[in-house]
């Protein structure tokens, strides 16, 4: 909630968190979140509801999207994976395993969950994103579009075609730059 006034723009379009005005969001919202996340840490036995809310936290606590400490992110998505084995956290670790190793070590994560995700659009959006910072735009292509076609809002499609947008800009450019 305390994100909330972010997520969008004036036009309804999605904002990724990495994309947020932060000044935004409610500090005194995350401050009261914070408070209660250090609380229950304090406990020394975190279940998987203190270590989301820990994830939480390392982004709410990032002033700038740079300094989120995607290392600390990732190390509590693998303990979240072992309290609740689950593809979606799984690949939720991959957003932070492309930001420590790179989208390669994220997409050797996330390949092998595709048929037990074969019906959600956020798999495929991660994986068009992943494919594309890898400049394999034939691959990128084909996972937005699956994307799409998953999406359940039209604010989802219409993120996702902006990434399908960007991809064919960068195609275009690159073609003009060998004519030459």
């Amino acid at each position: 909630h305390a994100r909330a006034p972010a997520r969008f723009d004036v036009s309804g379009e999605i904002v990724l968190l990495e994309d947020q005005d932060r000044s935004l969001w409610s500090r005194k919202m995350i401050d009261e979140g914070l408070a209660l996340v250090d609380k229950a840490l304090r406990h020394q036995k975190p279940g998987p509801y203190q270590v989301q809310a820990a994830i939480a936290a390392l982004h709410a606590r990032a002033v700038k999207p740079e300094d989120t400490d995607w290392t600390e992110i990732d190390l509590l998505y693998s303990l979240l994976e072992r309290m609740q084995p689950s593809p979606v956290v799984t690949l939720n670790r991959a957003v932070a395993v492309s930001k420590v190793r790179g989208p390669e070590a994220a997409l050797a994560m996330i390949e092998p969950l595709e048929d037990r995700l074969s019906g959600y659009f956020h798999f495929f959006g991660l994986k068009g994103g992943l494919l594309m910072q890898l400049d394999r735009g034939d691959e990128a292509r084909v996972a937005f579009d699956r994307a799409i076609a998953l999406a359940n809002t039209a604010a989802e499609a219409a993120h996702i075609r902006m990434h399908i947008d960007r991809l064919m800009k960068e195609g275009a450019e690159r073609a003009a730059q060998k004519a030459r």
